[in-house]
Parts: C-alpha cells; structure tokens; sequence
C-alpha cells in the first residue's frame, strides 16, 4: 500500500522525509515535488530500483534516468568534471531548472539506462527534495508520469498515473511552473542546447557566451 504525507503540515513533512529515506535506501520508489514538475526517484546507486523507476514510467533503456542532487560537491563527485563551462553555469542556476549533461565518472558502479558515458544531473530548487536529497544522496530522478503521458503538476496526478508502484508519495501542492528544465549537453566542444526549458537561451549566452542550439521540441523530463 502506498503512503502519501502532506509536506504542507511540520509533522507529515518530518514523518514523510524520514520514510522517502528509508524507502529509497531500501531500493524502493518515492515521488517528490520538484521547482518544475513532480519526479519518481530512486537510489541512483541500486540498478534494481532504477529498473523499477523505468518499469513504472513505461520506457525503454534508451533514454537514461537523469540524477537529482541536493549539493554541488554532489555532482561534482559524479562526474570527470564540468568542463570549461559548468561551474559558472552552476553559480549561475543552481539550484533551478538546469540540467547538464557531462562526462560521468568512470569509477561509479551505477546503471542509469544507456547513457553512453554521461549523466544528466540538476540540483532542484525545492526545499522538500533538497532535504530528502541531503540524506539519501544522489537520486535517479524522471518525471512522475507513464512515458507519453502529461507530466504531473499534483501528487494526487502522479499517483493516478503510477499507482502502487510507488511506496511513498511526498504532496508538497500543486506546482508552480510546469515548465520542465532546460536540458545543455556540456560533453562538446561547444555546449549545446538538448531542450528548451525554464531558463531561456538569452540567460545561458549572458554567462557562457555561445550556446548551439539544434534543440527539438520540449519531451519528457
């Protein structure tokens, strides 16, 4: 049976942090409020749950699970670095709607989907997850929906969407924006746009300068 905590009330946010975290160290899944949409996550570092997370979504290996973080040095640990660009983007974004794409550190015993050698990664601005995020370390974290399906804006969306298959549900109320992030690949020479998203190409260019931007239309976080 799934359970659903009010983050909204002082008591169900502690109780319901304290059980996320227990659940996704025991490999199980939780949907958490995020600054754009609601995401299902699990322990980046236990292929098992990240194959349930890809299970419940209804998609294919193909498209790897982005990674949630709740502090830079986080990320940073995930990845051979971030390049020429990434930590004047980081200084500039984060926490907020910005995923990089980088080269992923070849040490890591994870499986993600088939990345390629990368990971997508994005510190969220909401206070909920950042705190979830500071006890479990990173998370594998996609937009709680059935792939093709419309993201959720609602716990109460995610959960007629993903059912059971999700232990604990964390309602932190509606969303804000529903706008998903703004996806930049840091892993060329120039970094290159992959999704149009809450942070606008203008705001990129004003700290990095040159940004390509071959990117289709807004998909699935």
């Amino acid at each position: 049976m799934s359970r659903r905590y009010d983050c909204t009330d002082a008591e169900q946010r502690a109780a319901g942090l304290t059980d996320a975290a227990s659940t996704v160290r025991r490999g199980e899944l939780v949907v958490l409020p995020t600054d754009t949409v609601y995401g299902i996550g699990a322990d980046a570092f236990t292929p098992a749950a990240v194959t349930s997370l890809i299970e419940a979504k209804g998609r294919g290996r193909d498209m790897p699970v982005p990674v949630l973080v709740g502090t830079v040095r986080a990320a940073t640990a995930l990845v051979e670095n971030l390049g020429p660009y990434g930590q004047d983007l980081v200084d500039s974004f984060w926490p907020g709607p910005l995923t990089l794409i980088c080269r992923a550190n070849r040490s890591l015993s994870w499986d993600l989907g088939d990345t390629k050698g990368t990971v997508a990664i994005r510190m969220p601005l909401h206070a909920v997850t950042l705190e979830l995020l500071k006890e479990t370390g990173p998370m594998a974290v996609s937009s709680a929906n059935r792939s093709g399906a419309p993201a959720a804006t609602t716990a109460a969306d995610a959960e007629k969407q993903l059912g059971e298959s999700v232990a604990v549900y964390l309602d932190g109320g509606p969303c804000v924006d529903n706008v998903p992030s703004t996806i930049l690949d840091l892993t060329t020479a120039v970094p290159r746009l992959l999704r149009r998203g809450a942070i606008s190409v203008e705001k990129l260019r004003g700290v990095i300068g040159y940004v390509a931007t071959d990117a289709g239309p807004e998909s699935d976080d």
